[in-house]
């Protein structure tokens, strides 16, 4: 099964449909499954993109692995030989988009790193000379490098809501003060490991997003990391700061939204074969560049 937009298995129980992933409930462990599906501006758009989810499964794994040094994470094994008896006869479906991982209480904060200036920072920045409260220096131009990444946390919304900015003093009355600095110090140390290798890749990675829950007392990594739907990627080669930048990730997706005239309420307009198999495309292409494997 190269694509799915849904795991429709009516012999189990899906316990949460996200905008990309369904998540079945074992028992003892939770079983995530990487649909197809794309979201943009938090809708989920009506058209698949081709092996999306196993792009977005395999790169989190690879970067699961790279960060064990820093931080532990949710993950019990990928191999679909080893899950579950009652999830044996959807293997072919559930092959390299699918993970077994441990139940952690997911933290109410969603942490995201800054590295350069883009996007709803950029648009921030102009109007107001700082990013999430946080000031910057004067005269940056659009897709700076900043100085020091920033961690500029949001409070998670439900499913379909826009997530909602908040200061790191607004985190620390949602968590307490030794979770919100061990989110920050965790979010900054993983961003800048991944960022320092993808560069070796020829990728820029200029911001993105983690979430963290909690296990037995002990903070971990959860849900996914540095992918194309968490993160703004960026290639080297072609980098210059005073615009807008090619991207590896989803924004040909975004822009094309935007120009279609769409006002970004669901439900979105079907996407054109050419947009589609441009973003199957590029999706892949991070994933290969990064690992040196092919999907």
């Amino acid at each position: 099964m190269a694509s799915i937009p849904k795991t429709q298995f009516d012999d189990l129980s899906l316990v949460r449909q996200g905008k990309v992933r369904d998540i079945f409930d074992t028992g003892e462990s939770l079983l995530m499954v990487t649909t197809d599906r794309l979201s943009a501006f938090d809708v989920v758009l009506p058209d698949i993109i081709p092996d999306k989810g196993k792009v977005l499964n395999q790169i989190s794994v690879f970067w699961f692995k790279q960060m064990e040094s820093i931080v532990k994470n949710h993950i019990i094994t990928t191999n679909v030989n080893d899950y579950p008896e009652e999830f044996k006869p959807h293997l072919k479906a559930l092959d390299k988009r699918s993970m077994l991982v441990k139940k952690a209480d997911p933290l109410p904060v969603e942490c995201i790193v800054r590295g350069y200036i883009s996007g709803s920072g950029w648009s921030s920045y102009q109007k107001e000379g700082h990013v999430c409260g946080i000031q910057l220096p004067k005269g940056l131009k659009e897709s700076d490098k900043l100085e020091q990444p920033l961690f500029t946390p949001s409070s998670k919304a439900e499913v379909g809501d826009h997530d909602i900015n908040i200061s790191f003093d607004e985190a620390i009355k949602l968590i307490g003060r030794e979770k919100a600095e061990k989110l920050r110090d965790l979010s900054l140390a993983i961003y800048k490991k991944g960022a320092e290798y993808a560069l070796t890749k020829g990728i820029i990675i200029a911001d993105t997003k983690f979430e963290f829950g909690e296990l037995d007392g002990e903070i971990i990594l959860i849900d996914e990391i540095l992918t194309p739907d968490s993160s703004r990627f960026w290639p080297s080669s072609d980098y210059e700061p005073g615009r807008g930048q090619n991207s590896f990730d989803k924004q040909y997706v975004r822009d094309w939204l935007i120009s279609s005239g769409w006002d970004k309420t669901p439900p979105g307009p079907n996407l054109p074969q050419d947009v589609i198999e441009r973003t199957s495309k590029t999706y892949k292409e991070i994933y290969t560049r990064l690992t040196g494997d092919n999907v």
